[in-house]
């Protein structure tokens, strides 16, 4: 028997098993599966209604939401491409990615209906507007609660007849080029990494899980459909405020948390943090930035649970490791913690090897580096329009990662370096050429590069040094301006240094590893 694979299966499993479970809880609605179900297939047929077109994408811009959460499994039903947006972006950045995927619906949340309007007049495909939670009638958009009561709560769909290798999810990452590509991901992709994912995790129907990840970043590690599968909770967080985090965990037994560092570094912060229980919590993930021993050890201690590392790419759907110990590694806490704040092992169902520059795997000494690269069912199809960038990752059936780590005696890989020059701060991917290019437009400038430099905070921020053009003269206070008309604030350089001239290599490029060196000298730079 050969059933087609989709993730569209895992809301059914969890209506007919756990319909009478509380499945979702967004503030003061709560939800039960049968109630979610309903509400997915309203949203569906709504889609249908508006004329959304087999293979065209619906993008979304709103926060950790029901509605979004809904649409994780509405879309695809009716075999529309879901597009979560990042809402830090720039309009104008916003607006490249709605018009590049080519949706032909745009939903988004009332708080950011002046972001649409500003850009409405460049959208090229958009045929219709759906807008959250508004408080104001609009013309041009409509209520999504009006259609949803409009539509019939009842499933159309026949699951045998999907077509497991189409696209139904597209998530934008940040590139050395420049552009956000589109990365493609499909019914089985998404299924199978589902499937991985719970065995990774290690989730259950016993499990209550707090989106604080939003899920526009890299799928929100994948939740929506691998907790919908073993019927567990889900707790949206729709904006990160550390007194009502540790009230959701506290009240709704959170069990779960997956997030970056620096929002445990802020959670163990918090001056209240005593005074909630925490009790329900078995286990915190920490991906999307470097995550030093110290936090390790001191999220065990203050929040009472087990923290360990995972990694994934969005590319990898996403996730693909994770740094739980071996029976024997647990034999002692310093053997133990030093295991979890490695990148990992690979998960069930993922292929991975660290390869030297001839393809070559690296000896397992914790000394040699080679790039990590990934063979598995989770993999993306491919980046959306851009064959050439698809190939230059993923050759002779290997996806490679662009990150650089070592390998030790037990197969745990800890990444060491980044093949590209992509800043990581707070768990947002930021292109330092993307960067680079808008401060170049800056008509005083002659040279500028971009770099990652330590910060206590968000593990690093991006700083730009700058070579002027002569007899020019400018501010730092002016370039960051000037980056700021272009760009969301998380990519707007912290800093900026003048110089003289930069270093550069034998063909004229700039050594970016040598202006690095002197920032992170003594320090453990890793990135998970």
């Amino acid at each position: 028997m050969l059933v087609p694979l989709t993730p569209l299966e895992f809301r059914e499993r969890a209506v007919n098993l756990y319909g009478s479970k509380t499945g979702v809880v967004d503030g003061e609605k709560r939800f039960t599966y049968a109630e979610y179900d309903q509400r997915v297939n309203r949203f569906a047929n709504a889609l249908t209604k508006l004329g959304l077109e087999k293979g065209k994408t619906v993008s979304f811009l709103t926060y950790n939401s029901h509605q979004l959460l809904e649409a994780y499994f509405a879309v695809p039903q009716v075999n529309g491409v879901l597009n979560p947006i990042n809402i830090r972006l720039s309009p104008i950045e916003i607006e490249y990615i709605v018009n590049h995927a080519e949706a032909q619906i745009l939903c988004f949340h009332q708080d950011f209906v002046n972001v649409v309007e500003q850009i409405k007049p460049d959208l090229k495909t958009v045929e219709k507007y759906i807008i959250f939670e508004s408080d104001t009638r609009r013309d041009w958009a409509k209520d999504y609660e009006r259609l949803l009561e409009n539509a019939d709560p009842v499933a159309n769909i026949d699951l045998s007849a999907i077509d497991e290798n189409a696209v139904i999810e597209l998530f934008y990452t940040s590139g050395t080029t420049g552009h956000p590509k589109g990365v493609e991901i499909t019914n089985r992709s998404l299924y199978l990494h589902s499937l991985n994912a719970i065995i990774g995790f290690q989730v259950s129907d016993e499990d209550t899980l707090l989106h604080v990840v939003p899920l526009f970043h890299v799928n929100g590690w994948g939740t929506p459909q691998f907790l919908t599968a073993v019927g567990g909770k889900h707790v949206m967080l729709r904006k990160v405020d550390f007194g009502e985090l540790l009230r959701l965990i506290e009240e709704e037994r959170v069990t779960k948390i997956l997030g970056v560092p620096t929002i445990f570094n802020g959670l163990l912060q918090y001056p209240d943090l005593k005074k909630f229980d925490l009790s329900s919590l078995k286990e915190v993930i920490i991906g999307g930035a470097a995550s030093p021993l110290a936090l390790i050890e001191k999220l065990e201690a203050e929040l009472g649970c087990k923290a360990i590392v995972g990694y994934g790419l969005t590319e990898t759907s996403p996730f693909g490791v994770i740094a739980r110990p071996k029976p024997h590694l647990k034999k002692d806490k310093k053997t133990r913690l030093d295991t979890q704040v490695k990148t990992g092992l690979p998960i069930v169902g993922v292929r991975l090897r660290v390869v030297d520059e001839n393809g070559k795997d690296v000896i397992a000494n914790e000394k040699d580096i080679g790039e990590i690269v990934f063979r598995s069912n989770a993999v993306m199809k491919g980046y959306l329009k851009d064959q050439a960038a698809t190939d230059n990752v993923i050759k002779e059936g290997w996806f490679h990662s662009g990150d650089m780590a070592v390998v030790d005696g037990e197969g745990y890989i800890t990444i060491v370096d980044r093949k590209k020059d992509i800043i990581i701060s707070g768990g947002e991917n930021i292109s330092s050429v993307e960067v680079e290019k808008i401060i170049l437009n800056h008509p005083a400038v002659f040279e500028a590069v971009v770099i990652g430099i330590p910060d206590k905070k968000w593990g690093e921020v991006p700083k730009a040094l700058v070579v002027l053009k002569p007899d020019m003269k400018t501010k730092e206070s002016e370039i960051l301006d000037f980056v700021r008309g272009y760009l969301a604030g998380f990519k707007v350089p912290k800093s900026v240094e003048f110089r003289e001239e930069l270093p550069k290599g034998g063909t004229g490029k700039i050594l970016k590893k040598e202006l690095r060196e002197p920032y992170w000298e003594g320090l453990e730079k890793r990135i998970h």
